[in-house]
């Protein structure tokens, strides 16, 4: 037996000797994605994601052994290049978006144009930099290994067919031991996708990578997958769900009006609660949430679309794709929209956006959406005014008015959408087009004189999270003079103005830490008894609520009100369409005011109730009211609920299935 065991030890350090190169790629490969977890969702120690990268490693590996040793180098250099490429751009992803990248993002590269300041100013840190570690060792131990001629010692010694074989029923034996840990959820979110986070934390980050370029490849032929599977769960869904439009008492009240949709750039909720010395952050949008409907407890549903995947859901209450996004993949699909709802009650449909047309393929887009034009950056407006990435919102929305003014005359009823832009990472330009502080200003009495004097202490200026506020002011100053204006003109009379934040500010919990942790906070407050306490995960996930305001100049005298019950933007074509007197069939989302509980389902498969939010990734969540009580049935209720809307959901965007069943066709609708 000692014989044996010695034996096996020697072979074993042999086989090392004559592998170094393979075995510095499979170390340092192992240990950046260890390194991802680190850095991401935690599960550090976890076996599970260990033996999926060692697997995955030890099969590229298998396939060096057909290249000579020579030139093996070059091979796994190659790999090693583009496992730490794929480490860092999911390090940074997630340290920004909570998620993964995905493949489909390449086709979305071209939004970045322009953007590059913005990523080198709030994404990329030091610590993003460590993985090319990996490159430097295996460079560094390439040259050890030809200075001591180890390539032609060991080409007499390698047999590649033998070696690979013996390599692959190792990979093999891993991987069996794998998979008898993995259970049917492990399994179902691998085959789904859309729960990324899980997917790292199970299976490590380069099965993830892979399976989601499996999944982008199978979008681009998706005819050849899935249609059969997801037209049944579609139609099962629509002729079981309970589709009868409940009328309640802000049934009709806005029909006939004209509308004004506010696209708020970045405008994030915790915004509206805050002073600083003594002065509103966000004025005016206070003033119309005091004056109108205002849903505190609002939030976006976005995925890696961001402001493309807002406007999608706000107009035709499907979530986003879990694949690519809709602008840029899915755009030619016949969807429900509120704005078809009301072209055929006579409206006009238009948007404005002082962006390139073909920023987000909007100006492809929206014909399949029903907007009749569009107005965009030097087509139709005069660029007078350059904040950050194009024409400041004042001068945008001063220049919009007069052209909302001439469809006003020459149409009865309209729908326009207004997109701000100047409240756009990385918020740096502010500076000089804000006088509003953010640092704190109190009163001390001078020593030596014994007078009280005006003190400035150092806080927030300068920083990211105070280049954002002063940012989030200079919006709600523009919109004041948006509301200035139109009122000047006599457009507020027959319209209602629909406003929406249209994602969170994107700033890292490191961020909101300098506000909330600061000896400061607390007197910038209205409510000064108010505590965010620590930002941790769940608070800094529930923190992202964004503004969404229904007003118009009729409800100062009724209707007035703040509305807390949770609700998605999903949720606001229903809402409206029932305010605007039309009815959709394909709704997604609720009616806000026709529901007694709702649930907010977010694309990564989270969710959010007036009892808790839910992280699906971690399987953990946090209880919001401390006076209900709550069960697994509750959880796996809304677990159940939040996979059937995602699964709906993406059959619509991905098989066109609305025109589908309109039509009656059973097969793929091209």
């Amino acid at each position: 037996m000692y014989k044996t065991l010695k034996m096996g030890f020697k072979k074993s350090i042999n086989y090392l000797k004559t592998n170094i190169l393979m075995t510095t790629f499979i170390v340092t490969s192992l240990i950046n994605g260890f390194l991802v977890r680190v850095f991401t969702v935690g599960n550090v120690f976890a076996l599970k994601p260990i033996l999926a990268d060692l697997v995955f490693l030890l099969v590229i590996t298998a396939f060096g052994y057909f290249i000579k040793p020579k030139h093996q180098f070059k091979y796994f250099l190659f790999w090693s290049l583009l496992f730490t490429t794929i480490c860092i751009i999911n390090t940074v992803y997630y340290s920004n978006y909570l998620s993964f990248a995905s493949v489909s993002l390449l086709k979305t590269a071209g939004e970045l144009k322009g953007y590059t300041n913005a990523v080198f100013e709030n994404i990329l840190e030091p610590k993003d930099f460590i993985f090319l570690w990996q490159i430097f060792t295996l460079c560094f131990v390439h040259i050890q290994l030809r200075r001591k001629k180890y390539y032609d010692k060991v080409k007499e010694i390698e047999k590649g067919k033998i070696r690979f074989l013996n390599m692959t029923v190792v990979a093999l034996i891993v991987l069996g031991f794998f998979i008898s840990m993995l259970t049917s959820t492990d399994i179902g979110r691998l085959k789904k996708q859309w729960n990324r986070s899980s997917i790292v934390m199970e299976f490590g980050i380069y099965i993830y990578q892979t399976n989601d370029l499996v999944s982008s490849i199978k979008t681009t032929v998706n005819e050849m997958f899935g249609y059969d599977e997801a037209y049944k769960t579609f139609r099962e869904y629509y002729e079981n769900v309970d589709n009868t439009h409940e009328k309640n008492e802000y049934t009709n009240m806005f029909k006939g009006k004209n509308v004004i949709v506010i696209h708020g750039e970045s405008l994030q909720g915790f915004t509206m609660n805050l002073k600083f010395n003594g002065e509103e952050l966000t004025p005016n949008l206070n003033k119309l949430a005091s004056e109108g409907i205002y849903f505190s407890n609002f939030y976006s549903q976005e995925s890696v679309g961001n402001s493309s995947d807002s406007e999608f859901t706000f107009l035709t209450s499907l979530l986003p794709s879990s694949n690519g996004t809709v602008f840029m993949n899915y755009f030619n699909r016949d969807y429900e929209t509120i704005l078809k709802l009301l072209k055929d009650e006579g409206y006009y449909t238009f948007s404005m956006h002082a962006n390139t047309g073909d920023s987000w393929n909007r100006n492809v887009t929206y014909r399949y959406l029903g907007y009749d034009d569009f107005y965009y950056y030097t087509k139709d407006y005069v660029i007078d005014e350059e904040i950050g990435f194009g024409l400041s919102d004042k001068s945008f929305f001063r220049q919009s008015v007069d052209k909302i003014a001439d469809i006003n005359a020459n149409h009865k009823n309209w729908y326009g959408t207004l997109i701000m832009l100047t409240n756009h990472t990385p918020f740096s330009d502010i500076k000089d087009h804000s006088t509003y502080s953010v640092d704190y200003i109190t009163t001390e009495v001078n020593e030596e004189t014994n007078e009280v004097e005006e003190v400035t202490k150092e806080w927030l200026e300068g920083t990211k999270i105070g280049n954002y506020l002063k940012s989030v002011h200079y919006a709600d100053e523009a919109i004041g003079e948006l509301m200035e204006e139109l009122d000047e003109k006599g457009l507020l009379d027959n319209t209602i103005i629909v406003l929406y934040g249209d994602h969170d500010s994107k700033l890292k919990p490191s961020e909101f830490r300098k506000l909330y942790d600061s000896e400061y906070y607390k007197d910038v407050l209205i409510d000064p008894t108010d505590t965010v306490g620590t930002i941790d995960d769940f608070t800094y996930e529930i923190n992202r609520e964004v503004p969404f305001i229904i007003w118009s100049k009729d409800l100062k005298k009724k209707y007035k009100q703040e509305h807390t019950k949770v609700m998605g933007m999903i949720d606001v074509m229903p809402t409206l369409s029932n305010m605007l007197g039309v009815t959709p069939k394909y709704a997604l989302g609720n009616d806000i005011f026709s529901i007694d509980e709702n649930v907010v389902v977010f694309p990564s498969g989270n969710w959010i109730s007036n009892k808790l939010y839910y992280n699906s990734s971690k399987e953990k969540f946090r209880q919001l009211d401390l006076e209900s009580s709550i069960d697994m049935d509750y959880i796996n209720k809304y677990n159940a609920y939040a996979e059937e809307m995602i699964n709906v959901s993406n059959g619509i965007i991905t098989y066109d299935l609305i025109k589908a069943y309109e039509t009656g066709t059973e097969t793929l609708v091209n």
